[in-house]
């Protein structure tokens, strides 16, 4: 029986012919990078492959590592093996990961999503024999509204609560969905802060979408300025010390946990809007299909009830599992921007 092209062991999902690492979550000589949520990119490395739009954004949140950036479709070999790196729609910079060796195919995604955000290169479908797909958000109960219809309830909840005089405190990943946010927010309402965690990530982003111009939130930023403005923070500032001047304020949170009213009560947020980065139950059917894989591998999310479905469908499908943690992965990339952030205090 020969090996796998890819097998999932201690350190990550590993190539051997190649002797290459996708999205390890041990430091490893050589890896390939996804994109550039915490989950998916991590410190330690020697080596980082990876596109190049994705580099500012990964050595913003690294440091100083050893990176080299990839075009959309550039092949590069490695003993034989043929990588390439294709739109995933997840956020800026994200790709899949195509692996070629003696005719055989597999496609590791990565994070993904197939709606056209505006803000990220649009996902790809790429044609392979074996698929390895996130399922975050792998349960029918999962169907989202279209983005236009979304950020047109957020800039409405905005505008009526400028109107009542009231700050609207919105909540979003520092990493990905502020931006997705930032890019519709209509500033024509008022005046859009930021968290300096936000603030800073945008800057790095810049120079490669058009947003609406921001303030940053400081120390010296008057209290009395905040009605009828919109603050957008990362989800870990929601309850800290941080919000207590924006009063009288009103929370609202953008994330696909908000198709839940328990995840907002557990939240303790007040108007929730559900827009995710991730693809729904409809949209992770039909990129399956498209890919006309018959081998699906499921490796975050609700990868039992989804890999079981699949199954029932017809197809090769199994779990393995990994570390990469969906949103829940975004939240602790907002949590280390925090930190960081000492202007934000």
């Amino acid at each position: 029986m020969k090996t796998p092209l890819l097998v999932f062991n201690q350190n990550g999902i590993y190539c051997e012919q190649a002797d290459v690492y996708l999205d390890p979550w041990r430091p490893v000589r050589d890896a390939i990078i996804t994109h550039g949520h915490a989950d998916h990119s991590r410190w330690g490395h020697k080596n980082y492959i990876t596109h190049h739009t994705n580099v500012p954004i990964i050595k913003h949140r690294l440091g100083d590592i050893n990176v080299t950036g990839k075009d959309w479709n550039e092949t590069f070999t490695i003993n034989g093996v043929k990588f390439s790196l294709h739109p995933a729609g997840h956020i800026i910079g994200s790709a899949q990961v195509r692996v070629e060796y003696k005719g055989e195919v597999w496609v590791f995604t990565g994070d993904y999503k197939t709606e056209d955000d505006g803000v990220s290169v649009p996902y790809e479908v790429v044609k392979c024999h074996t698929f390895i797909t996130e399922c975050t958000f792998g349960l029918p109960a999962f169907k989202w509204l279209p983005q236009s219809e979304v950020m047109s309830d957020v800039n409405q909840w905005w505008a009526s609560n400028k109107a009542e005089g009231k700050t609207s405190l919105l909540f979003g990943y520092s990493l990905g969905k502020a931006q997705r946010l930032l890019k519709y927010l209509d500033p024509s309402i008022g005046t859009i802060y930021t968290h300096g965690a936000i603030e800073n990530m945008t800057n790095v982003l810049r120079p490669m979408v058009d947003f609406p111009p921001t303030t940053l939130v400081t120390r010296e930023t008057n209290k009395n300025d905040f009605p009828g403005s919109l603050v957008l923070a990362p989800p870990s500032a929601h309850g800290s010390v941080w919000i207590r001047r924006m009063t009288p304020f009103v929370t609202g949170a953008a994330s696909g946990w908000m198709a839940f009213r328990g995840a907002r009560k557990r939240r303790a947020i007040d108007k929730g809007f559900v827009l995710s980065d991730h693809c729904d139950w409809y949209a992770l059917l039909d990129s399956i299909k498209a890919t006309g894989a018959e081998k699906i591998i499921t490796t975050h999310g609700y990868t039992e009830i989804f890999s079981r479905y699949l199954c029932e469908l017809g197809y090769d499908a199994r779990t393995e599992k990994t570390q990469y943690e969906g949103e829940a992965a975004e939240m602790d990339a907002a949590v280390t921007d925090d930190k960081i952030t000492e202007e934000s205090a």
